[in-house]
């Protein structure tokens, strides 16, 4: 950790976005990368996990492999929803939500069109953290980036509509590796809201953990790691629950959009430990 002024230590969940800014960087490195994150580095760095800290032990070889499939996901997922993204404003959506944005640069990494508002919520302690790696990093966003510090477990619809999202008109929503931290009955709640938020027009992109896999990591799980926190997974049938909280939904597997992105499975980012 280095010590810049008024930067806190990362703990408990959102310390997991320190780890996903890590596996970022070791893409945007690659000869090849599915998409650059110039700011993954500086963020993994400040929090303790930039090149050359030692890697999270693991207890054996399994766990290994498991733990390089999740940051397999994490690139791969990071490449789906910077494409849903861009169909998203394409079609002329203008008002950008992410919520848990963690240490998401892509305000300042992608093309926005003008009068494109984007909106990071989170809680107040990744946001302080990020911004003061952001002034390091003298970062200038692409759009009219806005913050929104307020726990997800709190009105944050109300928070977003001080910050000034403007329900009338559609969004585009992101929910990137959170709702598996959140129980089921949390995962139902958020929804529900971002549905009332959710005017004609509006995308939602989200993901969600495999059926078992909570099952599979927690087994040897260190305490205080992400997958000690995993909380759910997806439904039976995630379309048909996504249709009735009124999203015409489709769903893609890892594998697939591995393969439509021509990227190998389970080939992880530079042979490197995941988040």
């Amino acid at each position: 950790m280095t010590g810049t002024a008024g930067r806190g230590e990362p703990s408990g969940v959102w310390a997991t976005a320190v780890g996903v800014a890590r596996v970022r960087a070791m893409e945007t490195a690659r000869d090849q990368p599915l998409f650059r994150d110039p700011l993954a580095l500086a963020f993994a760095t400040a929090g303790g996990r930039g090149p050359g800290t030692p890697k999270p032990p693991r207890p054996d070889e399994a766990a290994r492999r498991r733990w390089l499939g999740v940051a397999f996901s994490i690139v791969i997922r990071t490449k789906f929803l910077d494409d849903l993204l861009e169909q998203a404003v394409a079609s002329g959506v203008r008002q950008v939500v992410l919520l848990g944005a963690g240490m998401d640069s892509r305000a300042f990494r992608m093309d926005w069109p003008a009068g494109t508002r984007l909106f990071e919520v989170d809680t107040a302690e990744p946001l302080d953290f990020k911004a003061s790696v952001l002034r390091q990093e003298r970062a200038v966003p692409r759009c009219e980036r806005i913050t929104v510090p307020v726990d997800l477990r709190e009105d944050w619809p109300g928070a977003l509509a001080e910050a000034g999202h403007d329900p009338a008109r559609p969004t585009v929503w992101i929910a990137e590796g959170l709702l598996i931290y959140l129980p089921e009955d949390a995962v139902q709640s958020l929804l529900e809201r971002v549905g009332a938020l959710s005017a004609p027009g509006s995308r939602l992109g989200l993901t969600l953990g495999s059926r078992g896999v909570v099952e599979r990591f927690r087994g040897d799980a260190v305490p205080g790691s992400p997958a000690s926190m995993w909380a759910s997974e997806m439904p039976e049938d995630p379309v048909g629950w996504l249709n009735g909280l009124g999203w015409e939904a489709e769903t893609f597997t890892l594998r697939e959009r591995a393969e439509a992105y021509g990227r190998a499975v389970l080939t992880p980012p530079q042979q490197d430990e995941g988040a």
